[in-house]
């Protein structure tokens, strides 16, 4: 068995109802056994700034399958949803992002791991901080606490609260 994180995110419609239905998904596969959720985390859009706020978390998960059969079947979970990748950046009812498998460092055009620039991002690192803080990076060799604490040291955004 493996651990993974799963980033999840949503600023369309009922986004607590798009948080909470492929968690029940994910739940529903005997393959995965959530372990851990984050709080619940408000945060200001990325790039497009004319876009309602997002609702993030992170899931803590235990799986039997690969990172690219875990991959697979949150993309599945977002079309199901419907998402469609249309523009970066842009509102969506459903992201969902394999932050970490374990240790894995993969770099293919399917799947990088760790999931790149998530130790720029706070609505990924506060969730993950909150329920793996000593967890440790495997390319940046630094815990996900120490992580957080940098971006907060050296951003001029300001930081938000659950």
């Amino acid at each position: 068995m493996s651990i993974a994180y799963i980033g999840l995110g949503s600023n369309l419609n009922d986004k607590m109802a798009n948080l909470n239905k492929p968690i029940e998904l994910i739940e529903q596969d005997s393959r995965i056994n959530v372990l851990k959720r984050s709080s619940v985390y408000q945060t200001e859009p990325v790039g497009i700034k004319d876009q309602p706020f997002f609702l993030n978390m992170v899931l803590e998960v235990e799986t039997q399958i690969s990172p690219f059969e875990l991959l697979h079947f949150l993309q599945d979970i977002e079309r199901k949803m419907g998402r469609k990748r249309e523009k970066k950046w842009g509102s969506r009812k459903i992201d969902l992002d394999l932050l970490l498998y374990e240790d894995q460092v993969i770099n293919s055009a399917e799947l990088t791991l760790p999931h790149p620039q998530m130790h720029l991002r706070k609505f990924v690192l506060i969730p993950l901080a909150e329920i793996a803080k000593d967890k440790i990076h495997p390319l940046k060799k630094q815990t996900i606490s120490e992580l957080l604490k940098n971006l907060k040291e050296n951003s001029k955004i300001e930081f938000f609260r659950n």
